[in-house]
C-alpha cells in the first residue's frame, strides 16, 4: 500500500540530503536515502542536494530540490525564466554534452530493463547520438494552451493542467515565436476566440500554420523543403519538429535500402514515403490521420511518384485489408506515436515477415517493449542510433534497424 511522507520517522522525515547517481527514463535523477530509492526532478548527475520528499509509494520516493549543496560539474544556469515551472523542458540544468550522454543512458536502460537486451548484444552497447545543430530555436512545431479565465497562453505547468503564461520560448524557431506573440496580441485586444483552449502551430518555408486558425481567411497548409523533397503539411497533421536534423534522420532511416516493396507504417504526410518511393518499385504507406493521409497523397503526386499507395486507416486494419498484397516485403518502416504500436500490429508484421525492419521511436520505453516482441518473433538487432530531436528535454528519437534471422 502506498504511504505518505508523513509516515517517515525522525526530524529528517521529509527533507533529505542526497547525491544524484544518474538520470533515469522520464528525465528524473536517481538517488538513495534511508533505504529508499528516490526520483528527483530537474537534477543533474553528481548533484549533492537537499530535497523535499513530495510523495512515496512503497520503497520509492518522489522528491524536488530544496537546495543545491554542491552542484554537479555538468550543471549550468537554466537560461529560461520559466524553467522549473513550465512543463516543456526538463534538461536545461545540464550542459549540452551531459544532456546527450543522459539520453544514451536512458535508451540503454530501457533496452536492457524492458527489452531484455543485455550488454554485448549487437547494437545495444554502442549507441551513437546525433546532436542537434541548434540546441535552441529549433522547434518548428508547438502546442499552446489557453486559459480564458486568466488570459494565459503558453504550456502546462509541470505536473499540472495550469497554464504557464509564456511570452518568450527559447526553443521555438523565430517564425513560431512571432506567431505566439501574435496570438498574445489577440488576447490583449479581445479578438482571440475564447473557446480555443488549445492551439497547434507549425512553421514552414513561408509562414506558420495554426489549428484552430483564429484568422479564417488564412490557409492552414504550407510547405517545407527537406533535401531533395518538398512536403505540404499542416498543423492538423504530425510532422517532425527539428527541421535541422531531418536530412540526417531520413538518410539514416532509408540508407541504401532498395528492392521490390517497402511498407511505411504511421507514414504521416510522407516524410519517409517519398524517399522510399525513389528506392523501391512499390511503397505502401498507412496513416490513420485523414489530413496527413491526404497530404501524403498530394506529396507523392507533386513529386511525380506514381509507385506509392497511401491507405487512410488505423495501421492494424490497413495491414489486414492489404494482407494479400504484402506477400514479399523487403523493407518495413515503423514510426508510431509515443505510445508505440497499437495492438495487433506486431502480429501482422510477424505474419508478413519483411526481410528488414526500421523502427523510429520518440519513446525508448515503448520502443523497448515492441522490440522485445519483434526479437522474440525472429528478428535481430542490426544497429541503434539516436537523434537529439528534442533538446533540452529528456525526449530522444531512436532509430533501430532489424534483420530477419536466418532459419
Amino acid at each position: 500500500m502506498a504511504t505518505t511522507s508523513t509516515e517517515f520517522e525522525g526530524p529528517r522525515a521529509s527533507i533529505l540530503e542526497v547525491e544524484i547517481e544518474r538520470i533515469l527514463p522520464g528525465g528524473v535523477g536517481l538517488a538513495h536515502a534511508q533505504g529508499r530509492t528516490l526520483f528527483v526532478s530537474l537534477a543533474a548527475p553528481g548533484d549533492k542536494l537537499r530535497v523535499q520528499l513530495d510523495r512515496i509509494s512503497g520503497r520509492v520516493g518522489f522528491a524536488s530540490i530544496k537546495e543545491i549543496i554542491k552542484p554537479s560539474p555538468v550543471r549550468v544556469e537554466p537560461p529560461c525564466p520559466y524553467f522549473g515551472r513550465c512543463g516543456g523542458c526538463d534538461f536545461q540544468q545540464m550542459n549540452y554534452q551531459a544532456q546527450l550522454d543522459a539520453k544514451i543512458e536512458i535508451i540503454r536502460d530501457c533496452l536492457q530493463r524492458i527489452g531484455g537486451m543485455k550488454g554485448g548484444m549487437k547494437g545495444a552497447d554502442e549507441i551513437v547520438i546525433h546532436a542537434s545543430p541548434k540546441p535552441w530555436h529549433y522547434r518548428a512545431r508547438a502546442k499552446w494552451q489557453f486559459d480564458p479565465a486568466k488570459g494565459s497562453l503558453g504550456y502546462f505547468e509541470r505536473a499540472s493542467h495550469r497554464v504557464c503564461d509564456v511570452e518568450y520560448c527559447a526553443v521555438l524557431v523565430p517564425e513560431l515565436q512571432q506567431a505566439l506573440e501574435g496570438l498574445r496580441e489577440k488576447i490583449r485586444d479581445n479578438s482571440f476566440p475564447s473557446h480555443h483552449t488549445e492551439i497547434e502551430g507549425i512553421a514552414g518555408d513561408r509562414g506558420v500554420s495554426l489549428f484552430p486558425e483564429p484568422d479564417a481567411s488564412k490557409s492552414d497548409e504550407l510547405s517545407w523543403r527537406i533535401g531533395d523533397e518538398s512536403y505540404r503539411l499542416s498543423a492538423q497533421a504530425f510532422f517532425q519538429i527539428n527541421i535541422e536534423l531531418l536530412e540526417q534522420l531520413i538518410a539514416h532511416v532509408t540508407g541504401n535500402r532498395s528492392g521490390r516493396m517497402a511498407v511505411d507504417l504511421y507514414c504521416g504526410v510522407g516524410l519517409f514515403t517519398l524517399p522510399l518511393a525513389r528506392k523501391f518499385d512499390q511503397v505502401i504507406g498507412i496513416e490513420s490521420n485523414a489530413t496527413a493521409a491526404r497530404l501524403a497523397w498530394r506529396n507523392l503526386e507533386n513529386a511525380e511518384l506514381s509507385n506509392g499507395l497511401i491507405v487512410s486507416s488505423r495501421v492494424t486494419e490497413g495491414l489486414v485489408a492489404h494482407r494479400a498484397s504484402l506477400d514479399s516485403v523487403d523493407f518495413l518502416l515503423l514510426d508510431p506515436p509515443r505510445s508505440g504500436v497499437e495492438p495487433g500490429v506486431i502480429d501482422e508484421i510477424q505474419r508478413i515477415g519483411p526481410r528488414q525492419i526500421c523502427y523510429v521511436s520518440c519513446d525508448p520505453a515503448t520502443l523497448a517493449r515492441d522490440l522485445k516482441k519483434l526479437c522474440d518473433g525472429g528478428y535481430s538487432l542490426d544497429s541503434i542510433a539516436a537523434f537529439d530531436m528534442f533538446p533540452p528535454t529528456h525526449h530522444v528519437e531512436t532509430v533501430v534497424h532489424l534483420a530477419r534471422s536466418s532459419v
